[in-house]
């Protein structure tokens, strides 16, 4: 094609446009899209795609696709204008003269999402999404337009070379056809997830798309007569409807077949309809019509007009079954229709009638927003942040009441924890049971649709490690770990600051004498911003209180070797008067050595492993150091005399076979006040056997009470403690 006829087609296209817009738009608004649309294309001028095609061309396009969703003027002339800032050196200052503040930020807004290059392909991901994030969060048409121009370049994809193509592919899949879904654009979510899928895997692709054609063929006799009987039984009703066949998107058949194990004709042997209709109430109506033509199949139907989705779908969906196969129906109103199709998009079709649908849909998306704001800021790192948020972009829904009847959408698979965060931050942080129903239930426990949850709170209480391996909403997960790195902070500080006064006073000196002068001198010493983090690096096991008290006692940190003799450590009479008093409770950075299993009464000493705090073992374990030189910088621990806390205790029975002699053990247990966590037989020969037994006590006393009781049953014939 000549550059003249290029031009003239290109004219057309603009013309056909206007033509389009001027079904919803008034002249002065249209003629503004013109204006962009010529400014861009002198901008453009001389600038080609790898196509071929004048560059303009997308820009057209990425507009075309938002007429079709009807979006504002302004976002029309973004999409006209996104290419400009990034690849024509035009600056942002001369958009906001030209068009204003609102289309320069808009343009500002889709350009910075692909401006910096990453060292990784997963850390891009990762950082287009925070990006994504903030220019969501100033305004939402940003990534409205930014899908548009993703939906039009995979459009285009094909001249791209192979690895640029799968990249784009595989990062569609994952980042942009979710976020349509969430944002309830579902036309553009399938259309990018079948570009996506065909360039991914296109053989697969052409194969179950010529199947889908042959099957179609062969059953439109049967879809044929399934509409005419359901048109009909509408007409016999005097029920508005109009009745759309359904298709499933190639993506969906595929991963269906992967995922859930379903051969193709099991997928496709299921006809699908949309019945369109003209109020809420006809829908309802329609639902009774056509449940009295064919049986409902129990347990497949959900309103989801009463309980709309999380990204503001509403429809009725049941499944029938008539004349040998499963017909699936959805029933809902033009407006319903327009949100399920795009979404947030349809917010500005319907925002001169203030529709009520609309408006509840905006306010979900905000809160969908100002969730990821929340995430973002408490996340440590963007590869984080996008692990929390791919688990938000997948929900199937479950929903659930609080106690005063309010409906909380939560995906599928949730639990109480998961609720609690999903009602607020300090709610969930605090929380330590709930009641499912008014009876009271377990935190891990999946969550269905129609209970009724009450959080139990505590004051003081905090988030247990634990949640993280059964939470699933994004919220609840960044939350827990955010909480986490908070009381892990806390305890390494105090952890390192007893640690530090014990090292101390093996040197004579207390904390508390020391002069913010010599502080300041070790804190610069050893290059960190302040004294809570010294002690922090104490606590966590990344260095040794004894050398930072040796710092401190010398004044001079550069000049402690010449002060004090390196290789001298305090004494064992100088560790022990200052040994650290353990509860057993003390949190995160405090923890039992699972080697020898060390309960309150045994003689113990503390390790410092690195990054993670205090590992407490038994003085007599085999794995501590034997060497003097090592052992003198082992912890001196004692045990504080008021634990009341329970251990695990492992013991080895060896008894004769008798009948009944297991119950005897279990009741010996009992009546000292012991707990049996776990209990396994194991036969040695017809006359022995040996038991395990896991029991919980709360000090050697206890465990030497329990034993004593084992002991004297008569079947008993030995037994020890099991200390690895």
């Amino acid at each position: 094609m000549s550059q003249v006829a290029a031009v003239a087609e290109q004219e057309r296209t603009v013309e056909d446009l206007t033509d389009r817009l001027s079904d919803y738009l008034d002249s002065s608004r249209i003629n503004q899209v013109r204006r962009a649309y010529y400014y861009a294309e002198q901008a453009h001028e001389g600038q080609m795609r790898r196509s071929g095609e004048r560059y303009i061309t997308h820009p057209l396009a990425v507009a075309t696709i938002l007429a079709d969703m009807r979006l504002d003027h302004q976002s029309l002339m973004a999409a006209m204008l996104h290419d400009v800032i990034e690849d024509t050196g035009i600056p942002k200052d001369a958009l906001v003269e030209q068009f204003g503040d609102s289309v320069a930020e808009l343009v500002d807004g889709v350009s910075k999402l692909t401006q910096i290059e990453f060292r990784t392909r997963a850390e891009a991901q990762a950082e287009n999404f925070q990006k994504m994030t903030l220019a969501m969060a100033r305004d939402i048409r940003v990534i409205i337009v930014k899908l548009a121009d993703r939906l039009h370049n995979m459009r285009t994809l094909g001249p791209m070379p192979y690895e640029k193509r799968q990249r784009i592919a595989t990062e569609t899949l994952d980042i942009y056809a979710p976020i349509a879904n969430r944002l309830g654009m579902h036309r553009v979510c399938t259309e990018l997830e079948d570009l996506g899928f065909a360039s991914l895997y296109p053989m697969r692709a052409r194969y179950i798309s010529k199947a889908v054609s042959k099957l179609r063929g062969s059953h439109r006799e049967i879809i044929d007569d399934i509409r005419g009987r359901l048109e009909e039984k509408l007409q016999q009703r005097d029920l508005p409807g109009r009745i759309l066949g359904r298709e499933k998107h190639l993506n969906s058949i595929y991963n269906k077949m992967k995922f859930r194990h379903k051969s193709f004709h099991e997928i496709m042997d299921v006809y699908a309809f949309r019945i369109i209709t003209d109020t809420e109430d006809d829908c309802y109506r329609i639902l009774g019509a056509v449940h009295s033509l064919y049986k409902p199949l129990p347990g497949r139907f959900k309103d989801y007009i009463a309980m709309p989705k999380a990204n503001g779908y509403q429809s009725l969906h049941t499944t029938l079954f008539g004349m040998h196969v499963n017909i699936e129906i959805q029933i809902r109103t033009e407006e319903m229709e327009q949100i399920a199709n795009d979404g947030i998009a349809a917010h500005w079709m319907y925002k001169h009638e203030q529709s009520p649908v609309t408006s509840a849909n905006q306010k979900r998306v905000d809160r969908w927003v100002q969730g990821l704001m929340e995430m973002r800021e408490r996340a440590d790192d963007s590869l984080e942040f996008i692990e929390h948020v791919k688990t938000d972009l997948f929900p199937d829904e479950v929903y659930v009441f609080t106690p005063r009847g309010k409906i909380l959408e939560l995906p599928s698979g949730a639990t109480p924890v998961d609720f609690a965060y999903a009602i607020h931050t300090d709610i969930g942080n605090a929380c330590v049971a709930c009641r499912i129903n008014r009876n009271l239930g377990s935190l891990s426990q999946t969550l269905q649709s129609g209970q009724t949850v009450e959080v139990i709170t505590a004051p003081n209480a905090r988030p247990n490690p634990a949640w993280l391996s059964f939470v699933v909403t994004a919220k609840a997960r960044s939350s827990i770990r955010h909480a986490l790195k908070a009381q892990r902070r806390t305890e390494s500080v105090e952890l390192g600051k007893t640690l530090l006064k014990k090292s101390l006073h093996g040197f004579g000196q207390k904390l508390s004498d020391l002069g913010q002068k010599q502080i300041n001198a070790v804190v610069k010493h050893n290059q960190v911003a302040n004294f809570d983090d010294l002690l922090g690096d104490i606590g966590l096991g990344n260095r040794m209180s004894y050398l930072i008290a040796r710092q401190l006692v010398a004044g001079e940190p550069g000049a402690e070797t010449s002060s004090l003799d390196v290789g001298k450590v305090p004494d064992d009479g100088e560790h022990k008067r200052g040994a650290v008093t353990i509860r057993g409770t003390e949190g995160l950075l405090v923890r039992f050595a699972s080697c020898c299993k060390p309960i309150p009464g045994d003689p113990v000493v503390g390790v410092m492993d690195s990054g993670h705090g205090l590992v407490i073992h038994s003085d007599t374990c085999p794995r501590l150091p034997e060497s003097t030189e090592d052992r003198a910088h082992l912890t001196h621990l004692k045990w504080a005399k008021d634990i009341t806390d329970e251990f695990s205790v492992e013991l080895r029975v060896e008894l004769e076979r008798q009948r009944g002699v297991i119950a005897e053990v279990a009741s010996a247990v009992a009546v000292a006040d012991g707990n049996i966590e776990r209990i396994n037989v194991e036969e040695q020969n017809a006359r022995l056997s040996v038991v395990s037994l896991v029991v919980h006590v709360n000090g050697r006393r206890h465990l030497a009470r329990v034993m004593r009781r084992i002991r004297n049953i008569r079947a008993v014939t030995h037994i020890t403690r099991i200390r690895s």
